[in-house]
């Protein structure tokens, strides 16, 4: 048995990366990896009890940006916004949603822009529903409230902010 009173263990996933000043963040890396993967997880039997079994993560999340705000997008458009800097696996997303007829394009000079399909619209319609039913209304406010919620997200999009200029750091060495 350890000594440590179980609120001062650290539930860490490397040891050798929580040692000594900033554990906390090692701490918090953990749980980012948990939630990743469940989150993953979360999203594609959500889609698949939509009526859409065969989409990864990725291109779950990209159907949805581009059915945000019935706004015609950009490949760019979309990585920017998802923070995705290989354009490449958006562009073969895009393709997989262009091909089951959820994403239509059009080519406007240089450019391709894309759009939901009414299908695609559809089965966003069909995974909002699956969402309620079976994520938002098992989410009590006494659990976490709206407003933590947003203060949450704040914090992972500043969060976000210093992950990537440490990554820009890191390639300069």
């Amino acid at each position: 048995m350890t000594d440590i009173p179980p609120a001062d263990r650290r539930i860490v996933s490397s040891r050798h990366l929580a040692q000594g000043d900033g554990w906390e963040l090692s701490e918090l890396e953990f749980g980012l990896i948990v939630g990743f993967n469940a989150f993953s997880r979360w999203v594609t039997r959500c889609m698949a009890a939509a009526g859409q079994p065969d989409l990864s993560p990725l291109e779950i999340l990209i159907l949805h940006n581009v059915n945000h705000r019935d706004k015609d997008k950009r490949l760019s458009d979309i990585s920017f916004l998802l923070n995705i800097e290989d354009s490449h696996t958006v562009n073969y997303a895009l393709r997989k949603l262009l091909k089951a007829e959820l994403l239509v394009s059009e080519k406007r000079g240089k450019e391709v822009f894309y759009r939901t399909s009414p299908e695609g619209i559809a089965l966003c319609e069909a995974y909002r529903d699956v969402r309620r039913q079976c994520l938002l209304n098992g989410l009590s406010p006494a659990e976490m409230s709206g407003a933590e919620l947003r203060e949450l997200a704040r914090m992972l999009r500043a969060l976000s902010g210093h992950y990537d200029q440490a990554s820009r750091a890191a390639a300069t060495l």
